[in-house]
């Protein structure tokens, strides 16, 4: 019972991070659309986890927050949010990069899981 009131509690945290976050088309309104490809890492004999493509529009929240998926991760995952303000802001449409997740798992090494990331954006015309 433990275990079902703490996800509970997580997944109330996280929504309300998302609602805070507020609507793409409000703290962006110059933006269209927003593709983030990512390709998950893990230290093992098999490295790539998964690849992932996230697409927001205007009315997606602008929350870049991705969960690490690495299970047992406490505190885990890999922020974008400043990525993707620092491209809105020069009006940049593609950056590519990587990441390291700093959360703690008792099973795995501190650098247990990685991301490398390709976003692209495209912006209204006018």
């Amino acid at each position: 019972m433990t275990n079902r009131n703490n996800y509970a509690a997580k997944m109330a945290l996280k929504r309300q991070s998302r609602s805070a976050a507020g609507l793409v088309s409000e703290r962006f309104p110059q933006v269209l659309d927003i593709v983030i490809h990512m390709t998950y890492y893990q230290k093992g004999p098999n490295p790539v986890l998964m690849l992932r493509t996230v697409n927001i529009f205007p009315a997606s929240y602008a929350y870049f927050k991705m969960d690490c998926v690495i299970k047992g991760c406490d505190g885990g995952g890999f922020d974008l949010t400043s990525v993707v303000d620092d491209m809105v802001k020069t009006h940049k449409r593609v950056k590519k990069g990587a990441l390291v997740c700093r959360g703690k798992t008792d099973t795995h090494s501190p650098d247990h899981a990685s991301i490398e990331y390709d976003i692209a954006i495209k912006y209204n015309k006018a």
